[in-house]
């Protein structure tokens, strides 16, 4: 009964599902440009060094892309409420929130750097091209944390033609200034850093005017500032944002462990897996741009409690997620060389590099069911059951068979672990779905 008739709002879906991977490409491509430009230097402690660095960033940002996560379901949910002011109000509130817990970043720049560069292992050359980069980049945090409100607020209205010109603008600058800090300064790792650091600000600019743009509800300016700090809906936005750290934390700490694992096993198969893991990352922001579709329309069908339409929902997510994921591996599995060789030119790297590349098709195979899950359960704003899905699946599944990778100095076990966490996550997430769709079908009676 659910497949006797196609949904109206496939086609929508899908254009909103490229405009967001055409966005979510250009995150990543920044990234594998900052590779390209150090990977060409003439040492690889920079390479080396920016990837390490890297780490530290990925605990602070996606520590706090809940800012993300927390703004797109919610307002999708109003979207199809049709709540206009609880649009804005989401906007308002979780702008400032996250302004805040920028410049406290910021402030405390000087401790995060000693307690995280602390727990990386690195030699002296890698550590100073490492420490160069960080302090580059962490002159971005407030900037790249009210991005993060701002792309969401955009995402739950739907606006993925918007969210493309946005990402196109600032990560357009961001090779840019790659360009003239590294090749034209001769900055290097802190040239890399600062280049990504302002080209958010940049994007921040451009966002602001997007939203300025927008048809602001002026008539209900003086309802929002009466609810923007409301005791209840602050313990709602608390305890979403709690669960969704929570699970980011746990990722992170997976994804953090594997490069410092892989620093462990010498700088050949550090090099090697900081160009796999940039494959890894470009992957997710592509799949993503499925995901982050899925959330926004299973907000709105939340908001509808239209149980008929989540499922196509999911099937649809799913299979286009999983396609993408397994055409990219299959493609640098077959031809690795041709694609790599733009991002290094350390042969020794190159030569090694085939014999790890096939672990990509089973990490990007479940990552793309855990990924189109992610955005199916952030759409109905259950942290909750995300947060449980990555701890069980870091926990019980990643960290194990890194440990005992790290203990025999055995890279493929270290990639096993990737794939094993996962597999995990979509199996813990899609053991959930009948039980919240039917929580849903009862609420509807």
């Amino acid at each position: 009964m659910l497949f006797n008739q196609t949904p109206a709002w496939i086609r929508p879906f899908c254009k909103l599902a490229i405009a967001n991977t055409t966005s979510g490409l250009m995150v990543p491509l920044a990234g594998l440009i900052d590779t390209a430009f150090l990977g060409h230097l003439s040492d690889v402690r920079y390479l080396n060094g920016v990837a390490l660095a890297s780490v530290i960033f990925n605990v602070i940002y996606w520590g706090f892309n809940f800012f993300r996560m927390g703004t797109t379901g919610p307002v999708a949910q109003a979207v199809g409420r049709d709540d206009e002011k609880t649009i804005w109000l989401i906007l308002l509130r979780n702008s400032l929130l996250a302004l805040g817990a920028g410049l406290a970043v910021l402030l405390l720049r000087q401790p995060i750097s000693a307690i995280g560069f602390y727990f990386l292992h690195m030699g002296p050359g890698v550590r100073a091209a490492a420490v160069a980069f960080f302090e580059g980049r962490i002159v971005g945090a407030p900037a790249v944390l009210v991005n993060f409100v701002v792309l969401g607020w955009l995402l739950g209205r739907g606006r993925g033609a918007q969210v493309v010109w946005l990402a196109a603008i600032g990560n357009g600058s961001n090779v840019v200034l790659d360009y003239w800090f590294i090749r034209r300064l001769g900055w290097e790792s802190y040239g890399a850093g600062l280049a990504t650091a302002l080209s958010q600000y940049v994007m921040l600019a451009v966002g602001c005017s997007i939203v300025a743009a927008s048809l602001v509800p002026w008539h209900l300016l003086s309802q929002i500032k009466a609810e923007l700090w409301q005791p209840k809906e602050l313990r709602m936005l608390f305890s979403l944002n709690r669960d969704i750290l929570i699970r980011t934390f746990a990722l992170v700490l997976a994804m953090s462990s594997f490069t410092n694992f892989s620093s462990g096993l010498g700088e050949t198969i550090l090099g090697i897996n900081a160009l796999l893991i940039q494959v890894v990352l470009m992957s997710a922001h592509f799949m993503d741009g499925v995901a982050l579709a899925v959330e926004s329309y299973a907000g709105r069908f939340y908001g509808q409690r239209s149980v008929d339409d989540l499922l196509w929902l999911l099937w649809l997510g799913a299979g286009g997620s999983v396609f993408l994921g397994i055409a990219i591996a299959l493609t640098l599995t077959i031809w690795p060389l041709p694609f790599f060789s733009l991002l290094t030119t350390h042969n020794h790297l190159l030569v090694q590099l085939p014999t790890y590349v096939y672990w990509l098709v089973p990490v990007l195979g479940f990552g793309g069911v855990a990924f189109t899950l992610d955005g199916y359960f952030l759409g109905l704003t259950s942290g909750h059951i995300l947060r449980n899905s990555a701890l069980i699946s870091v926990l019980l599944g990643f960290l194990p068979l890194a440990l005992l990778a790290n203990w025999s100095n055995n890279p493929h076990l270290l990639w096993l672990a990737l794939s094993v966490l996962m597999a995990l996550r979509g199996v813990t997430l899609i053991r959930q779905v009948p039980i919240i769709n039917q929580r849903l079908l009862n609420k509807a009676v």
